[in-house]
């Protein structure tokens, strides 16, 4: 959500702000501008169209500078205009990049306006503009001190000022912001990836951190009380991120691209997992898990689906209690806190604000036994965590996430497995052969892809349908509920998914030959128990789409359109069905011609409440 590039060079910044946004597009946004220092005076260019336009504007504009900073803004505070569009300028002397939200801009406002100030924007982000520009006197790190002391809320930003363009100062508090270290320039960006190709050497700020940077030095100042920051030191490490990781190579779509991806992805999640041990966690994960009598999981969207998925293996194998929370409800009611319960919190990103929050109110109660699942290893999540799974999915920028939900999964069975383990309910034979059976996944899913034609006929189908139902039973519910997440938001068909035993407590009142019904039928115990329900669909007219194993006896027959899977998976089931969604939902979208990897009103990292 949002996204920041800025620098300092000796040379023209422009390009790699641009390169820099281009590379963030998949965080979503719905306006993006830049602002440079040319000639003493602030020069800006700003778009509510994409930055390819934005490009053009730049180019037709001369825009050129040494010292800039760049943005794409997803609306919170007002609506996608120009007016509203970052950098914003205070003072005509300063201009400002924010993401996050300055939850008491209103109160600030008032008092800002009472000074004579008049705001040009709806934004909460221009009242920081000219709250910096009101403490700036000759120092603009001394005025950003100054301005945050008041702020209320989540930020990354970053700023410069007209007189001392040979400077750019940014800070953190709850949305990521990075430095990156070049070779007499440096740069700052809300993610690393913005700044592939520029330089692979990268400080990871942290909450509170305020950063000031030359072309030649790169200072960084912690927060010790509201009002003081103190120097410090922050890592610098080298990243790997590789520039083909933003290419999209023979796929017509990034969220094709990652579906397809997903057989490497698990893979390398998996390498170097030898055996089951709770070191695959964190080195003191054994001692901590030891002493868990329940788990309590934290999540949003995709990621909560994978923890429900989760809840029926770590049950039915582990024999440990799970709850699973939506992140962004759990703080917000009174719970009863267990010591001895583990909170795992699952996110793509490690960023995501609900999650973090979650996670935070959890550890206040004395809930400190804390796992991250996360596909990035320097993130707020991994950071406030004290153990870790990284999977490692790879870059995932279409919108709406695949294999990162896959790569969850397989993490979440890996901890299945250990807690089996440590309770004595995983026998060395049993072990030897989930694990097998794990490592063969990618193998088996290649196998899933290769129904993609056959997935296209019924996409074209679907593409002139408005509402569509998933049904699913047992751990499959879950994989029914991502389904339907996943149509609704690339093709915005309106999609819900349901047990399907629930068809008679309200959803059958729904069924009739225009709403297509997509049903998971693995071989399983609860195949005869779906049988029934699918004929209650049948029976009122509805027309069923049903994803079978291959030695399931379902018959493709008028109104019962069957695809069939290889063989049933058992418990890693889950794992293969998602895959005929996913594929169902981008060619749906691809036939209904909207924005497959940036759907309307949706961010990628959901950095703001």
């Amino acid at each position: 959500m949002c996204g920041i590039v800025a620098g300092v060079s000796g040379r023209n910044i422009v390009p790699v702000l641009l390169q820099g946004l281009k590379r963030l597009e998949y965080r979503g946004y719905d306006s993006c501008g830049v602002a440079v220092v040319h000639n003493g005076e602030i020069e800006r260019a700003r778009s509510v169209a994409r930055v390819k336009d934005l490009a053009a504007q730049v180019q037709a504009e001369g825009l050129k500078g040494a010292v800039g900073i760049a943005h794409t803004r997803w609306a919170t505070h007002g609506g996608p205009v120009v007016a509203n569009a970052h950098p914003h300028i205070a003072g005509n002397r300063i201009a400002l990049v924010h993401n996050g939200i300055i939850e008491n801009f209103a109160e600030l406002k008032a008092e800002l306006e009472a000074t004579g100030v008049k705001m040009q924007s709806q934004t909460d982000t221009e009242v920081l503009a000219h709250l910096v520009n009101f403490y700036l006197k000759d120092d603009l790190l001394e005025a950003l001190k100054k301005a945050l002391s008041r702020v209320t809320g989540a930020y990354a930003v970053a700023v410069f000022d007209k007189r001392h363009p040979e400077r750019i100062v940014g800070a953190r508090q709850g949305s990521p912001l990075v430095a990156g270290i070049g070779e007499g320039e440096n740069f700052l960006a809300s993610d690393a990836m913005a700044l592939v190709g520029v330089t692979d050497r990268i400080v990871y700020l942290e909450d509170g951190d305020i950063v000031s940077m030359t072309r030649g030095k790169v200072e960084v100042y912690s927060r010790t009380a509201p009002d003081a920051w103190e120097p410090v030191e922050r890592k610098t490490v080298v990243v790997q991120a590789c520039a083909a990781a933003a290419e999209l190579g023979p796929y017509r779509h990034y969220m094709q691209k990652e579906i397809f991806e997903q057989p490497r992805a698990i893979a390398d999640t998996l390498e170097g997992v030898q055996g089951i041990t709770p070191t695959l966690f964190g080195a003191g994960a054994e001692e901590v898990f030891r002493k868990v009598r329940r788990i309590l999981m934290l999540a949003c969207g995709t990621s909560f689906y994978a923890a429900l998925t989760s809840k029926y293996w770590l049950e039915a194998i582990a024999g440990v209690p799970v709850d699973v929370e939506i992140a962004s409800e759990y703080r917000y009611r009174v719970s009863i806190a267990d010591p001895d319960t583990l909170v795992v919190t699952i996110s793509q990103s490690g960023e995501t604000a609900d999650t973090l929050a979650a996670l935070k109110h959890a550890v206040s109660m004395g809930m400190t036994k804390t796992l991250t699942i996360c596909n990035v290893a320097q993130s707020a999540l991994v950071h406030e965590s004290s153990l870790a799974y990284i999977t490692r999915a790879g870059v995932e920028i279409g919108v709406a996430s695949t294999k990162a939900f896959t790569t969850q999964l397989a993490a979440l069975y890996l901890l299945t497995l250990v807690f089996a383990r440590l309770r004595g309910r995983l026998s060395d034979e049993a072990q030897e052969k989930a694990l097998a059976q794990l490592r063969h996944i990618p193998a088996a899913m290649t196998g899933v892809l290769a129904l993609e034609p056959s997935i296209i006929a019924w996409a074209e189908r679907f593409a002139a349908k408005e509402h569509a139902l998933f049904l699913g039973r047992g751990m499959h519910y879950p994989i029914a509920l991502e389904g339907a997440l996943k149509l609704k938001e690339i093709s915005y068909i309106h999609a819900e998914g349901y047990p399907a035993g629930e068809l008679k407590h309200g959803p059958l009142a729904l069924v009739d030959a225009n709403m297509p019904v997509v049903t998971i039928a693995p071989n399983d115990e609860l195949l005869g128990k779906l049988k029934s329900n699918m004929q209650e669909v049948r029976a009122r007219g509805g027309e069923l789409y049903v994803f079978a194993d291959g030695d399931s006896v379902i018959e493709d027959t008028e109104g019962m359109h069957v695809i069939r899977l290889a063989e049933n998976y058992g418990d890693l089931s889950p794992m293969l069905h998602i895959v005929p969604l996913q594929l169902l939902a981008y060619h749906t979208a691809l036939a209904r011609g909207t924005d497959v990897d940036k759907p309307r009103n949706l961010a990628k990292s959901v950095t703001v409440e």
